[in-house]
């Protein structure tokens, strides 16, 4: 049996903020009073002065697994995550092979029962992330896909999109979508503006993203499927979700760490460690989605865990892959650039890291409640730490050097310790 004594609780869903014990006992939360007794208690952990939240759910990473285990692997980015106080993530399609067959889904699960924490894989929604034929989405659901995305490739085919929509919609599962347009992007990873102009780079329109977003909510508000729009950059874009929401559509949207907190005026400092798609924008852009995640129109924070080597990421700028890492710093750039500047509540972005990830993927977790798996993570609010090293394989991130608030300090998932910061 598990104590955590005297931790300020805080759990979304049921709006609870009090400071309080929970009793872990056979994997499940069993009690949540005052003053329970540690008598017959095998491991205690005082809480006082912490925060003790559901663990947090990340519906966006990139394990590289099959295929580019150099970058990452199941094993590592689960315990680059448990250090970043997450409890579940949800993998995407683009490994080598796709996950658009039984034999890559299965590999995966069987791995990730060897993971310290909760794994979740989707499935592509084309053959080969192609974009020209659906993959059998029934089968792969069957198999244990959670849902479906051909993150990386923007779906073109808008035939394609709605048959996608409309399968997803039958199986009760999300479908997510990477919205850009290639037509309206020159070089990837750079916003098309003045920093891409200084530097004498073709960059990536907003419009690309704009376009693409408008079709889909389009398609949203007619199959009435559960669709999540990925790593929103794009002011405009906010305004066109918030829309389609107002008008009914089941839209999620994500906001990643690095676009609400940096733009493309950080480029020239870090250089390909500020590469991802789709780009930093401009200070409007990140201003207009820390209003859409104020008020509700972005309701998940993910980090799109993206995993590259050094050797690839330091090169010319039009050559390297784009993304960043991100597990390990998302819930204290969250503390650090939201909650401590007043543009959320602490409820409100734990709200964005753990009970609508849930709701979207229809957990369980994200949620502290008798009865329930006890994933739950302990940390300090008020304790500054620098980014100095990382769990993950890979250390391709813009905050090296960072002093951030916000320090994870245990992390339980299933009632066992999967983390103690030292």
């Amino acid at each position: 049996m598990m104590l955590i004594k005297n931790g300020r609780i805080i759990d979304p869903e049921s709006k609870r903020d009090e400071v309080a014990d929970i009793l872990i006992e056979d994997k499940i939360i069993k009690k949540i009073d005052n003053d329970i007794s540690t008598e017959g208690i095998d491991c205690i952990i005082d809480a006082e002065g912490m925060i003790v939240s559901p663990g947090l759910i990340d519906v966006h990473v990139h394990f590289r697994d099959p295929g580019f285990t150099h970058k990452e692997d199941i094993i590592t980015g689960s315990k680059a995550a448990a250090k970043g106080g997450f409890t579940t993530v949800v993998c995407m399609a683009n490994t080598k092979p796709a996950v658009d067959n039984i034999d890559t889904i299965e590999y995966v699960l069987r791995k990730a029962e060897m993971s310290p924490i909760n794994i979740l894989q989707t499935a592509a929604i084309t053959m080969g992330l192609k974009g020209a034929k659906l993959t059998d989405m029934e089968m792969l659901v069957n198999a244990g896909a959670a849902g479906f995305t051909d993150d990386g490739f923007p779906l073109m085919n808008s035939e394609i999109a709605l048959k996608a929509m409309e399968a997803a919609k039958k199986l009760n599962v999300p479908v997510s979508f990477h919205e850009e347009d290639p037509n309206l992007v020159k070089n990837a990873g750079i916003n098309e503006g003045k920093i891409s102009k200084t530097l004498n780079i073709k960059g990536a329109s907003h419009l690309a993203e704009d376009v693409m977003i408008a079709r889909d909510c389009s398609l949203a508000l007619g199959t009435k499927a559960k669709v999540n729009i990925q790593h929103v950059s794009s002011g405009a874009a906010v305004d066109i979700i918030r829309y389609a929401k107002s008008k009914g559509a089941d839209i999620y949207a994500e906001a990643c760490p690095h676009h609400f907190v940096l733009t493309e005026e950080d480029i020239p400092k870090y250089g390909t460690n500020a590469k991802m798609n789709p780009p930093l924008r401009t200070e409007e852009d990140k201003l207009a989605l820390i209003e859409g995640l104020k008020d509700g129109t972005i309701n998940i924070i993910a980090t799109d865990h993206a995993p590259h080597s050094f050797e690839e990421k330091h090169v010319e700028f039009t050559s390297a892959p784009s993304g960043i890492i991100g597990l390990e710093t998302s819930l204290a750039l969250g503390i650090t650039y939201l909650v401590r500047n007043n543009k959320l509540t602490l409820m409100e972005l734990l709200e964005k890291m753990t009970i609508n990830p849930a709701n979207l993927y229809n957990l369980t977790s994200g949620r502290i409640r008798e009865g329930l798996a006890a994933d739950l993570i302990v940390f300090n609010f008020n304790e500054k730490w620098v980014v100095d090293s990382f769990y993950s394989k890979s250390s391709n991130s813009p905050f090296i050097g960072w002093e951030l608030y916000g320090k994870v300090k245990y992390t339980v998932c299933a009632g066992k310790t999967v983390y103690a910061d030292k």
